[in-house]
């Protein structure tokens, strides 16, 4: 018999709030919380805007001998772990392991920036000047690996690096890992610190960044005709997964229920979608068959709408033939905080949980002019209260990579 599996807690790092609180707070406000970049001068860029959490001190979180171990994604992904078992009002004991809690991270690029900071450092000082813990930052899985040490997680534990995808294929594989009883807990989460000259001119040069000069808060307009590319950010998300007996027998308070998850590949392209939406179609209903609901059974779609063009299109032609002339109620949230590559799936997950714990839809800011097919129920400029029962949210990253997965609303205890 297979486990049921919920979502207990929630954290975020983002330019629009920290913590569940903070990040719901900054939804409901309808304001973007991007920026022109101030990491780095963005002169000779095309591209000058970002979502930069610059109210993070990582002093307020760690001390100065724990400081020189972590860069700046793990200092969100414990963070991130922190907030999440805080939410869930989950106590752990790092003196004593437990072999049946998990972790299931994701990140697109992990400790690079770290590495790309150093590099500058070697070319002027030398191999001696390279820290020590640098050979422990720069690899994807540090994160996982510092929470499980911090928190005393012994058990199932793996992170992933699926691109933008990478934040809800850690989501849907904690899920598999739950209902298959390989685990009791699963911290899920991803997060994203690539806000340095190299990464983001990286993406600047193959021209996917939104070029916006005069107001940084409408650079990124998902579905909107004048939208020009996405905007990098930074931060992360994390949910506390349980299965639902384990979430029972402590009491814990349930935001909604992981019901479904697909991934899958277009084997066509590392920078373009299949244009058709076969492949994005196949992983959307992948994950509503195995959530055991129809198409027309889903209220509520959170789009990856990355406010590219190119994508944004192509998401919009899956959804369209996948649901029909009238579609769920659609958004897509990143105009609120940017898109953090792999971590954008993780903070889209827990939007979603909270998008059925209070009946409302988060809406797509910049958007006063949808470029939408008639029946494409975008939810534009302001959310939507909406007795909402099934979600399904959506990454599709380069490469191809397509994630979907299905939240239910919360089971009663």
């Amino acid at each position: 018999m297979k486990n049921r599996v919920v979502i207990t807690g929630i954290g975020a790092l983002t330019p629009v709030g920290f913590g569940v609180d903070g990040l719901w707070e900054g939804i409901k406000k309808e304001q973007s919380g991007l920026g022109f970049i101030t990491r780095f001068n963005p002169d000779h860029y095309n591209a000058k805007c970002a979502g930069e959490i610059n109210e993070f001190h990582p002093s307020d979180y760690f001390p100065p001998h724990r400081l020189k171990r972590l860069d700046r994604y793990g200092q969100f992904a414990l963070v991130l772990t922190e907030q999440a078992l805080a939410d869930a009002k989950l106590k752990v004991d790092p003196a004593t392991p437990n072999i049946r809690h998990g972790i299931c991270f994701g990140t697109a690029l992990g400790g690079i920036t770290a590495a790309e900071i150093q590099h500058e450092r070697f070319i002027r000082e030398g191999s001696r000047a390279i820290p020590p813990a640098l050979a422990l930052q720069v690899f994807g899985g540090s994160a996982h690996a510092n929470i499980a040490i911090a928190y005393g997680f012994r058990g199932y534990g793996t992170t992933n690096s699926n691109s933008c995808a990478s934040g809800t294929v850690a989501v849907g594989e904690a899920f598999r890992a739950l209902r298959d009883g390989i685990a009791d807990v699963i911290l899920a989460g991803a997060a994203e610190a690539p806000l340095a000259p190299l990464t983001y001119g990286a993406f600047d040069t193959i021209k996917a960044m939104a070029k916006e000069t005069t107001d940084p808060r409408n650079s990124c307009r998902p579905f909107d005709k004048n939208r020009t590319g996405f905007v990098m950010s930074e931060g992360g998300g994390a949910v506390l997964m349980e299965t639902l007996e384990h979430a029972r027998n402590r009491g814990a308070r349930i935001y909604a229920e992981v019901i479904g998850y697909s991934l899958n590949n277009d084997a066509y392209h590392m920078t373009s979608s299949l244009p058709d939406g076969t492949a994005a179609i196949a992983a959307m209903q992948a994950a509503l068959d195995e959530a055991g609901i129809k198409p027309e059974q889903v209220d509520y779609i959170n789009a990856h709408a990355s406010s590219t063009p190119m994508n944004d299109n192509h998401e919009t032609v899956a959804i369209t033939k996948l649901f029909g002339k009238k579609t769920p109620a659609v958004s897509g949230t990143k105009a609120y905080y940017g898109h953090p590559l792999g971590a954008s799936g993780a903070i889209e997950a827990g939007l979603c949980a909270l998008a059925l714990t209070h009946n409302y839809i988060p809406p797509t800011l910049n958007c006063p002019d949808p470029e939408v097919p008639e029946g494409f129920d975008l939810v534009a400029l302001h959310g939507r209260k909406q007795e909402l029962q099934y979600a399904l949210s959506n990454s599709f990253g380069f490469g191809g990579i397509n994630a979907s997965i299905v939240l239910g609303k919360a089971p009663t205890l």
